[in-house]
C-alpha cells in the first residue's frame, strides 16, 4: 500500500461503521490522519472502533443523517475533541431496493433523496464553516455510476446519485478560492453489505456491466478518497472521478 500522507489531518466519514467507509478509515488511519466514523448503527461503531484499536485517533458519532440537529451536534463534538476538522468523507447512503418507477413509493423515493442527497447537504453546512475557518479543507463525495447512467429499476437510488454528482460541482466552484477542494467518486457496484437490500437479479445485471468483470472492493475506492483528501490533490475541484472496472465512458 502507498502511504499517501494525511499526518495530522482530521476526518470525519459517514457511514463509517462498514463497507467503503470503514476501509477508508483503515487507510487514513495508515496514513497518518485521525477519523471520526459518523453512522446510525451504534453497536456497529463501537465493533468497528474496537477493530481499528485506535482508541486515541479514532471517534465515533451515532447520527441521523437526515436530522440536522443531530448533524451539527455531531459536528460540535468531533470539533471539541479534536479540535478543528480537515476532511469530509460523505459515504453514507442507502438503495432503497428496486423496483419500476410507477411501482416505487413515495416514502421509499423521500427517504432515499433524504440519506443520500440531504446528508451531504446537512454535512457541508455543518462541517464547512470550520474548515472556513481554518482555512483548509478536502470533501470527497460517494456518488455512483448510477448517477451518471440512471440503472433500470434503481430511478430514486439513481437520482439521488446524479444530485451528489451537481451538488460536487456547484459546491466546489463555490469554495475554489477557499483552498477547500470538492470532489466526488462515481464507483461500479462495489462488494459491501449494502447488496443485501438488492434483488440478485440487480446485482448481477450492475456486475455484468463491468468490463473487468467483477465487483469492485471497497479497498480500492478507500485509496482513491485518500488520495482526493491529501494536500497532493491540489488543483483538482468540482469534479468527478470514476472507478468502475470500465464501465464508465465518459
Amino acid at each position: 500500500m502507498n502511504r499517501i500522507d494525511l499526518e495530522g489531518r482530521v476526518a470525519v466519514i459517514t457511514g463509517g461503521a462498514r463497507g467503503i467507509g470503514y476501509s477508508t478509515a483503515e487507510r487514513m488511519l495508515a496514513s497518518g490522519a485521525s477519523v471520526v466514523l459518523w453512522d446510525i448503527d451504534g453497536e456497529r461503531l463501537e465493533q468497528a472502533q474496537a477493530s481499528l484499536a485506535q482508541p486515541e485517533r479514532v471517534g465515533i458519532n451515532t447520527v441521523e443523517l437526515t436530522d440536522e440537529a443531530s448533524v451539527q451536534a455531531a459536528a460540535q463534538a468531533t470539533l471539541q475533541r479534536f479540535g478543528k476538522i480537515d476532511i469530509l468523507v460523505n459515504n453514507a447512503g442507502i438503495t432503497g431496493g428496486n423496483g419500476p418507477t410507477w411501482e416505487l413509493d413515495p416514502a421509499v423515493w423521500r427517504r432515499v433523496l433524504d440519506v443520500n442527497l440531504m446528508g451531504p447537504v446537512l454535512t457541508v453546512r455543518a462541517i464547512v464553516p470550520a474548515m472556513l475557518k481554518s482555512g483548509y479543507g478536502r470533501i470527497v463525495n460517494i456518488a455512483s455510476v448510477a448517477g451518471k447512467e440512471g440503472n433500470p429499476n434503481a430511478s430514486h437510488y439513481s437520482a439521488s446519485k446524479a444530485g451528489v454528482i451537481c451538488l460536487t460541482k456547484s459546491l466546489g466552484k463555490e469554495l475554489a478560492t477557499k483552498n477547500i477542494l470538492v470532489n466526488c467518486i462515481t464507483p461500479a457496484t462495489a462488494n459491501t453489505e449494502i447488496l443485501s437490500q438488492l434483488k440478485p437479479e440487480h446485482i448481477e445485471y450492475m456486475r455484468s456491466r463491468i468490463p473487468i468483470g467483477r465487483l469492485g472492493e471497497p479497498n480500492e475506492t478507500a485509496a482513491m478518497i485518500c488520495w482526493l483528501s491529501s494536500e497532493d490533490c491540489s488543483f483538482t475541484t468540482a469534479s468527478t472521478f470514476d472507478i468502475s472496472g470500465g464501465r464508465c465512458t465518459y
